[in-house]
C-alpha cells in the first residue's frame, strides 16, 4: 500500500542491548567494562552491581562511567560509559572464589533482563558467563541460560552457536551423553529444525535457509548397522519436513559433515547433542564464537566460554567473545528493527 508509511518508519536511536555480566567471581564483570571501552554502535545498558563494576574496571585500568537508564532512546554512546540498572550483591565478591549466597543475585539481573526483553524496554539481551554448579550449589535448579530464557518467555528454543564461517545448532543442550538418544524424538527433532529455519529467515535475513542435519551415530547409522536412529527418526523427519518446503541435507555422518565442501552447501548445521559439533566449531574459532537462543521473542547472545575463575581479577581474560556477542546482537536488532 504506497500511501501507508508506517511500515517503513525504524525507531530513533542506537539498539538497546542489556547486559548481564553473570557470575560475578568470573571475568564478566571485567569483560564487560572492556565492552564499554570500545567504539560499539549500541546502547548499552548493564545490570548488575555498580561497586563490582567499577572494581572491575579498576581491575583492567579501564576508566568506567555508569549512568542510571532512564529508559530513553539515545544516538551516541560515549566508549567508556554505560548506562545501568542497579542489583546488588548480598555479599562481597572475592575475585576467583565462588559463593552461593551470591547466585540469587546472579538470577535476579537474568530475570530483570529477559523481563526487560519481553516488555519491549531493550532491543536485544547480551550475556555473560554464570556458573551453573555454584547456582546449584545454592538450591536452585539451574541447567543454562537457554533453559532459564526459555522459561522466562514461554518459548521453545535452540542453542546455537556462530563464527563468521560456521553456524551450529544443537538438537539437544547440556545432557548426559547417555540421555541423549532417548532425547531425541520425532516431534522434538522436527521442532528444533522448524525454529532454525524460522530464525535464520527472520533474524538472519536467509531466505531459503540451508541445513545439514547430522546422524546420531558413527557413519550416520550406516544403514542401520551401527544404530537405528537415523532409520527410525531423523530420516523421517527430514522427509515431513522437506515436504512442508524446509531445505535439508542428510542425516549425514558427522566425521565428514564439516569438511569445507559440504559446509559450503549450506548455512547452518545441527547436531544431535552438544559436543558433536561445538569442539568442531571453537577448534575454528574460540574467542569469536557466539552464542545464539533462537526461538525467543526477542534477541539473546552470549559469549562462547565460561567463567574463567582462574582468570578473574589479574587482567588477562579476552573480550573478544562478549565483544562479538555484542556486535552480533547489535546487528540482529536493527534488522529486527528494520523489519
Amino acid at each position: 500500500m504506497a500511501g501507508d508509511a508506517s511500515h517503513d518508519i525504524i525507531p530513533v536511536g542506537l539498539p538497546r542491548l542489556v547486559v548481564t555480566p553473570g557470575e560475578p567471581a568470573g571475568i564478566g564483570p571485567e569483560l564487560v567494562a572492556c565492552l564499554a571501552a570500545i567504539d560499539l554502535a549500541a546502547d548499552l545498558i548493564v545490570i548488575g552491581d555498580p561497586q563490582l563494576l567499577r572494581e572491575a574496571a579498576r581491575s583492567r585500568g579501564l576508566a568506567l562511567e555508569l549512568l542510571p537508564d532512564d529508559g530513553t532512546r539515545i544516538v551516541a554512546r560515549q566508549p567508556g560509559t554505560l548506562r545501568h540498572v542497579a542489583v546488588t550483591l548480598p555479599r562481597e565478591v572475592r575475585p576467583g572464589r565462588l559463593d552461593p549466597a551470591n547466585a540469587a543475585y546472579v538470577l535476579d539481573t537474568l530475570t530483570t533482563a529477559a523481563d526487560g526483553c519481553l516488555a519491549g524496554r531493550y532491543d536485544a539481551l547480551v550475556t555473560g558467563p554464570v556458573h551453573k554448579g555454584n547456582i546449584n550449589d545454592a538450591g536452585v535448579t539451574f541447567s543454562g541460560h537457554t533453559e532459564f530464557f526459555a522459561g522466562r518467555a514461554g518459548a521453545d528454543v535452540v542453542m546455537m552457536l556462530a563464527t563468521p564461517t560456521l553456524r551450529v545448532a544443537l538438537a539437544t543442550t547440556h545432557l548426559p551423553l547417555a540421555a541423549v538418544p532417548a532425547a531425541i524424538t520425532r516431534a522434538g527433532l522436527a521442532q528444533t529444525l522448524r525454529i532454525v529455519a524460522a530464525d535464520l529467515k527472520a533474524k538472519f535475513g536467509i531466505d531459503t535457509p540451508r541445513i545439514a542435519v547430522l546422524g546420531l551415530n558413527p557413519h550416520a547409522g550406516e544403514d542401520g548397522h551401527l544404530g537405528r536412529e537415523e532409520i527410525e527418526i531423523i530420516g523421517p523427519v527430514l522427509d515431513v519436513l522437506r515436504d512442508e518446503g524446509l531445505h535439508l541435507l542428510g542425516p549425514l555422518p558427522a566425521d565428514t559433515a564439516f569438511l569445507p565442501a559440504q559446509l559450503a552447501r549450506c548455512d547452518a548445521v545441527l547436531a544431535m547433542y552438544h559436543d558433536q559439533g561445538l569442539p568442531v566449531l571453537k577448534s575454528q574459532g574460540f574467542g569469536e564464537a557466539v552464542n545464539i537462543t533462537l526461538g525467543l521473542p526477542f534477541v539473546r547472545t552470549s559469549v562462547d566460554h565460561g567463567t574463567a575463575l582462574d582468570l578473574a581479577g589479574r587482567g588477562l581474560a579476552d573480550p573478544a567473545s562478549l565483544i562479538a556477542a555484542a556486535r552480533l546482537a547489535a546487528g540482529l536488532a536493527r534488522r529486527q528493527r528494520a523489519a
